[in-house]
């Protein structure tokens, strides 16, 4: 099927890039001593932002500040003008990434008076890759059941995702920047048709070799973006099959060098620089072909590397930063990777459908000591498409991240007027493990029921400020969620559901609590019933629609 080009309205302002990164050439970063003569001011942020962005800001009360303002050209301009080339720049940790096939002119660096500081990223002379990008999980085929949510039902069910689904929100709205290592066919498979008809591929990009087509690249993302976005029913569809996204290259297969995390800066700002709302990273750095530049476990802090300064700047800027845990669980290392350690970051661990950790995900905590990983979901046997279009099963927290970052998306589209804050906050309290948060799930599996109990509570619509009780999904078609819209507890609670001709279909008595979650209603007949709740407090009665 022929995809019509996608194209970038709003002018970035990049620096002049490489083409391609060419053999021979090393690539260091910089860092500047400050921006001195920069050409923008941040009185004029269009400029430098998309009004998307700008947006964001305003609805977040984030103020536009030094940090949002592009590297100072004089300095890049300075640089060429050397014989470097630029590769990317970073407005967020004021630096740049430069590329030079010529040792004496690299010695000049640290001679140069509005640099502070340099560091190999990437050598001219690379060794053949040791490092395992991506598990060789086991993956098959999987036979699809006859729901609407086909292979998929599960891993969203899991996190009771379906109660945002059934209410209208599926992402609407919202637009997701996916980090990876290319989208390999997505412009082609029909699971992500319904992308492409409604222009909701808003924008691609490649940071490895820039100009370079990310449709011609690497399946992960194809994968990753597939529990997002993926709309075919009854096979497979994904955790935010209408949010919008931005499909972003940033690693490079071939080799495993500090020069990702370059890369995964650039790709962030690009993404904040569009307006997007929450960054899916499937990715993770703690060891390099260049063992110099490993990480410690005492860098993983949620303060030190590259990439979590990013990560952690992304999310004062008011994006949610949802980030894979890693795979090292079952390894010697078996700590969180960079930039899951971010302080502001939604690290994902994973779970099998009976929500057991996997053996796999990484371990926490951070070395500093928050909580690691935030969240799990599920990564074990989890539905994808692959790039030939098959549906099929894989492992590894690289799927656990994205479903719950789509999830996050349709609670965020429930909530508009929420902050990125409140909206990881929310996920995390209503996680299974909340009381008790471990090492390994974090703080469990999210409840969205929950969590959008939670949010509701802070962001009551005006129409229910003066009930007492809020009743949804409705229509309904398994579950029913029942909510207590007071802070005191309601006493024991007797929940009934008549049919409209006085046939009494359900019948149960709940203790004290502020929250009822009826399950297993599919048997009920189908038609009008009437939901009859009475308590100490009082009775009420509401017309409940069974499809």
């Amino acid at each position: 099927m022929l995809r019509r080009a996608v194209y970038i309205v709003f002018l970035l302002l990049f620096s002049k890039v490489l083409l391609a990164q060419s053999p021979g050439e090393s690539y260091h970063w910089i860092e500047f001593t400050d921006k001195n003569g920069t050409e923008y001011s941040i009185d004029q942020p269009k400029k430098f932002l998309s009004q998307r962005a700008i947006d964001r800001r305003k609805r977040q009360n984030i103020e536009i500040d030094e940090t949002d303002l592009p590297v100072s050209k004089a300095y890049t301009d300075s640089l060429q003008s050397m014989g470097f080339m630029i590769m990317h720049t970073s407005k967020w940790l004021n630096g740049c990434t430069i590329a030079s096939s010529d040792p004496m002119l690299i010695n000049q660096l640290s001679k140069i008076n509005f640099i502070s500081s340099f560091q190999l990223s990437k050598p001219a002379i690379q060794k053949k890759s040791a490092i395992i990008k991506f598990e060789k999980a086991e993956i098959w085929k999987e036979t699809i059941d006859s729901t609407y949510y086909g292979a998929s039902l599960v891993q969203i069910a899991q996190m009771n995702g379906l109660t945002l689904h059934q209410q209208g929100f599926r992402g609407k709205g919202l637009h997701i920047a996916v980090l990876d290592n290319g989208f390999l066919n997505s412009n082609q498979i029909a699971a992500f048709d319904s992308l492409w008809l409604n222009e909701r591929i808003a924008a691609f990009r490649d940071f490895v070799n820039p100009g370079g087509n990310v449709f011609q690249e690497g399946g992960h993302g194809t994968n990753v973006l597939s529990a997002m976005g993926a709309c075919l029913p009854q096979q497979l569809i994904g955790t935010a099959p209408d949010a919008s996204y931005y499909l972003l290259r940033t690693e490079d297969d071939g080799s495993e060098y500090i020069i990702e995390e370059d890369n995964w800066v650039a790709g962030a700002e690009y993404a904040d620089s569009l307006g997007a709302d929450i960054v899916n990273s499937s990715l993770g750095y703690a060891f390099f072909d260049d063992p110099s530049t490993d990480h410690t476990y005492a860098d993983m802090d949620g303060q030190t590397t590259r990439v979590t300064k990013a990560a952690n700047m992304a999310s004062a800027k008011g994006i949610l930063v949802c980030n894979s845990a890693g795979n090292e669980g079952n390894k010697s290392w078996h700590y969180i990777i960079a930039p899951s350690d971010g302080d502001r970051v939604m690290a994902v661990g994973a779970v099998d459908s009976k929500g057991a950790p996997a053996s796999f995900t990484s371990f926490g905590p951070a070395s500093d000591g928050d909580i690691k990983p935030n969240v799990s979901a599920m990564g074990v046997s989890a539905a994808l498409t692959e790039t030939s279009g098959e549906i099929v099963r894989s492992n590894g927290t690289s799927f656990s991240s994205p479903l719950l970052a789509g999830m996050a998306a349709c609670l965020w589209q429930a909530f508009p007027h929420a902050t990125s804050a409140e909206i990881k906050e929310a996920i995390e309290q209503s996680g299974s493990l909340f009381a008790s948060p471990d090492n390994r799930l974090g703080y469990g599996i999210p409840d969205f029921g929950m969590a959008m109990y939670l949010l509701l509570k802070k962001y009551l619509p005006d129409e229910l400020k003066n009930a007492d009780w809020h009743v949804f999904p409705n229509p309904i078609s398994d579950r029913l969620q029942i909510l207590w819209l007071h802070e005191k507890m309601f006493s024991e609670c007797r929940v009934q559901l008549i049919s409209t001709r006085g046939n009494l279909s359900f019948d149960r008595i709940f203790p004290e609590s502020s929250r009822i979650n009826l399950s297993n209603l599919a048997n009920l007949p189908s038609g009008l019933l009437i939901l009859k709740l009475t308590s100490e407090e009082k009775t009420t009665t509401f017309k409940i629609v069974k499809r």
